[in-house]
């Protein structure tokens, strides 16, 4: 059986152990040099046994401030999101502002669900992964006075502020490097085209095909992953690898380094270090383990912390712009041993 929850202390329970108005509590919390000294350590005395804590919404209400910012994401699970979410909390800092995070898991309905608690929490603002291309529900926040970013995603409308990455040139570096060491068959394990991510990163993939005077669906055989994780990357090339009769594919692209961790693992279950070693794999995202892997990865570098600090930037400076600010983020590959077994040799970033 569980306890009942304890009353919270307040600001008259403060007092009254004290010894004192609730007038002179405010002041010690709020312009604590107003007070006599003698007055104030009584004050900080009952503030420490009761463990008084101010209350933040109530406090902000009553001043009129609102000090807090809503993100939403797709997975704060995955490195990618966390370092993000790093970089908003960076920019808020500044200001002394605070963040709450949380994941929609790419559902919708929990998006819906997030929205409409942290409007209700009376949020600063928000910033949001939107879990689709339509942005009417993003809107209609907006017209009701709370600003709204878009995070890791363009604009639908001109009217709403966005911070994104060119996953169709991010797409097109990975395609482009694979077919540069002479592999003309990729297997690209890819998300469901309706994250926007997954399918600008496609667009990229066809377009450095098609510049290199071959055709995409000679060249690339999508996969499209049941989950976007390690887990989900090793069932998807054993199940490849089953299809094609015990045999591993010469190259493999994944839509995130999550998912390239997983291929590696499958790869090393399959055909030891010896088949992980003539794969050519190539990730996205480059998150920091991707540089500490047995077999350092080949990845998409994304400027995460850079997005997320922009994105929070945007959003508490937004007022004094008369337009919307829509910047994209250009990504870079970064070779690695996945790809090139002296990535010395190249002449990108190691």
């Amino acid at each position: 059986m569980t306890s009942p929850a304890r009353r919270r202390p307040s600001v008259a329970d403060v007092a009254r152990a004290a010894g004192v108005s609730v007038g002179s509590v405010s002041n010690v919390l709020n312009r604590p040099d107003t007070v006599l000294p003698e007055t104030r350590e009584r004050v900080e005395e009952a503030i420490r046994s009761l463990s008084f804590v101010r209350n933040g919404p109530a406090r902000q209400l009553r001043r009129g401030t609102i000090t807090t910012v809503g993100a939403i994401v797709l997975d704060i699970r995955n490195p990618f999101f966390t370092d993000v979410a790093r970089g908003i909390e960076d920019r808020l800092a500044l200001d002394d502002h605070t963040l709450m995070l949380a994941s929609s898991d790419d559902d919708p309905e929990r998006e819906s669900k997030y929205l409409r608690m942290f409007e209700e929490h009376g949020v600063l603002g928000l910033l949001v992964v939107p879990t689709s291309s339509a942005h009417e529900h993003l809107v209609e926040i907006q017209e009701r006075g709370v600003p709204v970013v878009l995070l890791d995603a363009p604009s639908s409308t001109t009217d709403m502020p966005s911070v994104s990455v060119d996953d169709v040139a991010g797409g097109t570096l990975a395609m482009a490097h694979l077919l540069s060491l002479g592999h003309h068959s990729v297997v690209f394990l890819n998300g469901p085209h309706t994250i926007r991510q997954c399918q600008a990163r496609r667009t990229g993939v066809d377009r450095a095909v098609e510049a290199a005077g071959l055709a995409p669906d000679r060249v690339v055989d999508e996969v499209t992953l049941t989950t976007m994780d390690a887990s989900g990357g090793d069932a998807a090339l054993a199940a490849w690898i089953a299809r094609h009769g015990g045999r591993a594919p010469d190259a493999v692209f994944c839509v995130n380094d999550l998912v390239a961790i997983g291929v590696q693992r499958r790869l090393r279950r399959h055909g030891g270090s010896e088949l992980l070693a003539r794969t050519a794999i190539v990730g996205y995202d480059d998150i920091d383990v991707a540089a500490e892997l047995a077999q350092p990865l080949t990845s998409v570098r994304q400027p995460t912390h850079e997005m997320g600090y922009a994105a929070a930037n945007v959003l508490l400076h937004g007022a004094e712009r008369s337009d919307a600010e829509h910047i994209v983020f250009q990504p870079e590959l970064v070779v690695r041993a996945s790809t090139v077994q002296d990535p010395a040799a190249s002449s990108t970033r190691p």
